[in-house]
C-alpha cells in the first residue's frame, strides 16, 4: 500500500500484491528527481549573488514553476499521512454536535472512521475552533474540499513570501525557492493537505500587516496615527486566528508585540504593546470560540498524547534513557519520557529567549522563525511538515549563508523519510524505496556532471 499514497480503506490493495511495490519504487524515483530538480533550481537562484553565469529566475518564473509542480499532485490521493481523514471525521463530529475535545473520531462510527489512522481514532482534536469550523463547512466536500483549502493556504503563502522577503531585506527569489518550492511544501501541504498551510498563510498575513505598519505611507498626522494602530490590531487578529488553527502560531504574537512597540513613543512602550496585543488576542479568541460554539476544550486538548515510538529527538532520548535505567534495575524508567518532554520544552524556551534577545540583529520575523523551528524539532513528536513552521519565516527573513543552506539540506533529507502511505516502513518497503531512488539519484548526478562539463568548456572557450 506504500506506493499509491494514503488511499481510502476500501481502495487499499492487499499487502501481497505486486503493483504496490512497483508504485513505491516509482514514487521514490519521482521523489529523488523532485529533490534534485529543486536543488538545481536553487543553484540557478544563487546566481543572483554572483555564483555561476546567466540570468537567474525571477519570482514570477518561480511561482509559475511551482504551479507546474503542483498540478500533478492535485488529483492524487492523500500523500505521506492520513491526517486529512482525521480532519474530515472531526468536521463530521462538529456537524453532528459532538464534542471533539473530549472524544475521538471512533465515537462517530461509520466508514469515515475506518480511514483514520488507528492511533488517532480515540484521540480528541488538538486543533482550534477556526480550523474545526472550516472542517465542518468543508466536510461534505470530502478530500477535495480539504485539498482545495490546503491549496488556498499554499497559494497565499507563495504570494506573501516575496513581499515578506522585501520587507525583511531578503532576496524574494531565494525566499520563494526555499519556502515555496520546497519539496516539504509540495509533498505535505499540497499532497498531504495539512492544515499547517492555513496556519502559515494566516501567520504570514498577520506578520506582513505588522511590518507594513512601519512604513509611513499614510498621509497626515491623523492618517499616520490610524495606521500605527489599525495595522498592529489587524496583525494581532490574524496571528490569533492562525493560533486558533494550530497553537504554535501563538508565538507570532510575540513578534507582533515587538513590532508594535517599535512604532510607539513614550515610556513603557514594550509593556503597552504587549498588553494591547494580549487584549486583542483574548478578545478574538473569545469571539471566535463563541461563534464556533465548540467551547474552550481545545486548550486541554493540546495535551493530546503522542505515541512514544515516534522519531522525535526528545522521544528517542526518552526511550534510550528509559532502557538504560531499566537495565540498571532502576524504578525511574517510566518517568523519563515526561522528564525529557519537559527538557524539550525548556530547551525550546531557551532558544526562543536567545533569539528574541538578539532580535535587533536578526529581525523579529527571523527570530520568530528560529523559535518555531525549535518548537518543531524539540516537540514530543516530530513530523516532516512541522519544520515548515519555522522554515516559512526563515526563508523570508534569513540572510544568505549557513542558516539557509542547513535548512535546505534538512528539507531535502526529510522529503525522503516518510512513505507515501504515511505508515511505518518495513525492511521490504525500504528496499523498494531504495531500488526506486538510486537510479534517479544516478541520473541526476549524470545530468549535473554534464552541466558542469559544459560550463567548464564554455569558460575555456
Amino acid at each position: 500500500m506504500g506506493g499509491a499514497g494514503a488511499l481510502p480503506v476500501r481502495d487499499m490493495p492487499r499487502a501481497s500484491a505486486g503493483p504496490p511495490a512497483l508504485g513505491l519504487g516509482a514514487s521514490y524515483f519521482g521523489l529523488v528527481l523532485l529533490v534534485g530538480a529543486w536543488w538545481c533550481l536553487g543553484r540557478l537562484v544563487g546566481r543572483k549573488a554572483g555564483t555561476g553565469s546567466g540570468v537567474p529566475p525571477s519570482p514570477r518564473q518561480l511561482q509559475v514553476t511551482l504551479v507546474v509542480w503542483t498540478v500533478p499532485l492535485v488529483p492524487a490521493p492523500p500523500l505521506f499521512s492520513r491526517d486529512v481523514y482525521s480532519y474530515l471525521a472531526q468536521g463530521a463530529m462538529v456537524n453532528a454536535h459532538m464534542d471533539v475535545y473530549t472524544s475521538g473520531p471512533d465515537r462517530l462510527g461509520g466508514p469515515l472512521v475506518e480511514n483514520v489512522a488507528p492511533m488517532w481514532r480515540g484521540s480528541p482534536a488538538p486543533y482550534g475552533p477556526v480550523f474545526l469550523e472550516l472542517a465542518r463547512v468543508l466536510e461534505p466536500g470530502g478530500l477535495l474540499g480539504m485539498r482545495v483549502l490546503a491549496l488556498a493556504g499554499v497559494a497565499l503563502m507563495v504570494v506573501l513570501l516575496p513581499v515578506l522577503a522585501r520587507r525583511c531585506g531578503s532576496d524574494p527569489a531565494a525566499a520563494l525557492w526555499l519556502g515555496g518550492l520546497n519539496p516539504l511544501v509540495l509533498l505535505h501541504l499540497v499532497g498531504g493537505a495539512h492544515n499547517d498551510a492555513v496556519m502559515l498563510a494566516l501567520l504570514g498575513t498577520g506578520l506582513l500587516a505588522a511590518l507594513s505598519g512601519s512604513r509611513r505611507s499614510a498621509r497626515g498626522a491623523v492618517g499616520a496615527r490610524w495606521s500605527a494602530v489599525a495595522r498592529p490590531l489587524a496583525a494581532a487578529t490574524l496571528v490569533t486566528l492562525a493560533a486558533l488553527v494550530k497553537a504554535p502560531a501563538a508565538l507570532g504574537l510575540v513578534a507582533v508585540g515587538s513590532l508594535w512597540s517599535s512604532r510607539l513613543t513614550g515610556r513603557w512602550r514594550s509593556v503597552r504593546a504587549a498588553a494591547a496585543t494580549t487584549a486583542v488576542a483574548a478578545a478574538v479568541t473569545a469571539v471566535v470560540t463563541a461563534l464556533a460554539g465548540t467551547g474552550y476544550g481545545w486548550v486541554s486538548a493540546l495535551g493530546t498524547p503522542v505515541t512514544p515510538y515516534n522519531w522525535a529527538p526528545i522521544a528517542a532520548l526518552g526511550r534510550l534513557t528509559g532502557r538504560l535505567l531499566a537495565a540498571a534495575g532502576s524504578g525511574l524508567a517510566p518517568l523519563v519520557v515526561p522528564v525529557w518532554q519537559l527538557v524539550g520544552l525548556a530547551a525550546t524556551a531557551a532558544v526562543a529567549a536567545l533569539a528574541w534577545r538578539h532580535r535587533a540583529r536578526l529581525g523579529s520575523v527571523y527570530a520568530l522563525g528560529v523559535s518555531l523551528a525549535a518548537a518543531a524539532v524539540l516537540a514530543p513528536a516530530v513530523r516532516p511538515w512541522y519544520l515548515l513552521w519555522g522554515l516559512f519565516l526563515i526563508a523570508a527573513a534569513a540572510p544568505p549563508g549557513r542558516a539557509r543552506r542547513w535548512t535546505a539540506a534538512v528539507s531535502a533529507v526529510l522529503a525522503l523519510v516518510v512513505l507515501p502511505s504515511g505508515s511505518a516502513a518495513d525492511a521490504g518497503e525500504v528496499g523498494f524505496a531504495v531500488a526506486g531512488g538510486v537510479p534517479a539519484a544516478l541520473a541526476a548526478l549524470c545530468v549535473l556532471s554534464l552541466e558542469l562539463r559544459a560550463r567548464h568548456v564554455h569558460t575555456l572557450s
